[in-house]
């Protein structure tokens, strides 16, 4: 069973009208009349005494006689809407002045509806009825828009508010707070000076194609639909990235939604993942996947420019050997040793030094040609024999060394990625079939036979 304040929360509050009139006939009468009514009834005589009552009991509504001693009933209406706890509380005038200047006056300063005198007391109830159920709309969709304002104000999500030109409007906490901005900073900045260079040109469409009008609405509405991720510029100048949804409101002007969500985290866990992906867990230099990748592009953009591309497949010569003399823990750590000195020759965006598989590495050289390619092998191999690292199963070097064999071609769209790989292999074989610890570089093409050097 609901408890009496449960009952009383659940009531809605009877409307309390305050009647100001110095007549004490009218003033008993609309009393009266508005008790009769159900509303809870304030009565004063004087302005004095009608500004306190309003200040402490906040009526829904004031009936407000003109003709007061002392301070008049427009004095009083400017009284209350000077106040900000009486402001909102609307006034209806009664009076028996009926000229175009007293009723224009009254309006003027906040009046809500003015009755000429005599009253009929009918219409005095129906004026009253529209003003508080006039009240009662507005409160109901200030509260609803105040509540709206505390949500929005409240959600981890960023909110814009975007005109049909591309300037912010309105952004909240969370947006702001994202970026790096304090309150109402972003107002008046252009969402397209935010976004990378790559995405704001297409927004920038989008938002010209709102200024076309409400009649092409339907067009661009479907081209800003749904998220995805962008990078969008804080303060600082850093680029971040966020999952961003741009929606047109439904409204007389042109209006858009825009939503971030931060992503950061996300991006840096789902990279971090990326690179532990493509990494070899042991060496901590790329892995065989991400070799085949980078080869693969690489490939294609020899083919477009015409450019020589040059690789070195690279094996560890009597690994076996070293790891049964001197257990797997020392093989891991000359292995780690090895990665660690081809990834110091492989520094430049073009360049990748990877584990290709056990003892078995291999090193890509963008923009190569044949000469510097059979020198940089050189250098590779005297670069690790220079490490030192004792190989004392081996019959080659007291050291641990290495066998590289090296190709380089200018591909055209006759030549084959996996024959190019074929020719650099054959030739570190033909090293191992030399004894050891040497390099042998090959040119290869669809334009000439593979030629040892």
């Amino acid at each position: 069973m609901p408890t009496l304040a449960q009952v009383s929360a659940a009531t809605p509050r009877q409307a309390a009208v305050l009647v100001v009139d110095d007549a004490p006939a009218h003033l008993g009468a609309l009393r009266s009349m508005m008790l009769q009514q159900g509303y809870q009834t304030f009565v004063a005589n004087s302005g004095e005494r009608a500004l306190g009552i309003a200040q402490r009991a906040l009526p829904d509504l004031v009936l407000l006689d003109i003709n007061l001693p002392g301070m008049d009933g427009m004095e009083v209406c400017r009284r209350l809407k000077a106040h900000p706890v009486t402001c909102n509380i609307p006034v209806i005038f009664m009076s028996a002045r009926t000229e175009t200047e007293d009723i224009v006056a009254a309006f003027d300063i906040g009046a809500a509806d003015y009755i000429p005198k005599p009253l009929r007391l009918a219409e005095v109830c129906a004026r009253v009825r529209a003003q508080l159920q006039f009240r009662r709309t507005s409160l109901s969709q200030q509260e609803q828009a105040e509540r709206l304002r505390l949500i929005v104000n409240s959600i981890d999500e960023g909110l814009m508010i975007i005109e049909a030109n591309g300037c912010i409007q309105y952004a909240n906490p969370a947006c702001d707070r994202y970026l790096g901005y304090g309150p109402g900073e972003l107002a008046g900045i252009r969402l397209d000076s935010l976004l990378a260079p790559s995405v704001a040109q297409e927004y920038l469409d989008i938002f010209s194609r709102s200024m076309a009008g409400a009649a092409a609405s339907q067009g661009f509405a479907r081209d800003c639909r749904g998220a995805r991720e962008v990078l969008i510029r804080q303060r600082d100048g850093i680029l971040r990235a966020m999952d961003f949804t741009l929606t047109p409101m439904l409204a007389d002007q042109p209006l858009f939604v825009a939503l971030l969500h931060d992503i950061t985290h996300h991006k840096q866990s789902e990279n971090a993942l990326q690179r532990a992906a493509l990494a070899d867990p042991l060496t901590k230099i790329p892995n065989r996947r991400h070799f085949d990748t980078f080869l693969e592009k690489e490939w294609q953009r020899a083919v477009r420019s015409s450019q020589p591309l040059s690789l070195i497949v690279l094996d560890v010569d009597h690994f076996k050997g070293y790891n049964d003399s001197l257990g797997h823990a020392a093989g891991d750590a000359c292995l780690q040793q090895v990665a660690m000195a081809l990834q110091s020759h492989a520094l430049r965006a073009t360049d990748i030094a990877a584990r290709y598989g056990g003892e078995e590495f291999v090193l890509l050289f963008g923009e190569t040609g044949f000469e510097a390619a059979a020198t940089l092998g050189e250098t590779i191999r005297a670069h690790i024999e220079s490490l030192h690292i004792p190989n004392p199963g081996s019959t080659t070097s007291e050291w641990v060394t290495a066998s590289l064999g090296v190709a380089t071609i200018v591909p055209t769209q006759l030549d084959d990625l996996k024959s190019f790989f074929v020719a650099a292999d054959r030739a570190m074989y033909a090293v191992k079939d030399a004894g050891r610890n040497g390099v042998r570089a090959v040119r290869t093409g669809a334009h000439l036979e593979p030629a040892l050097s």
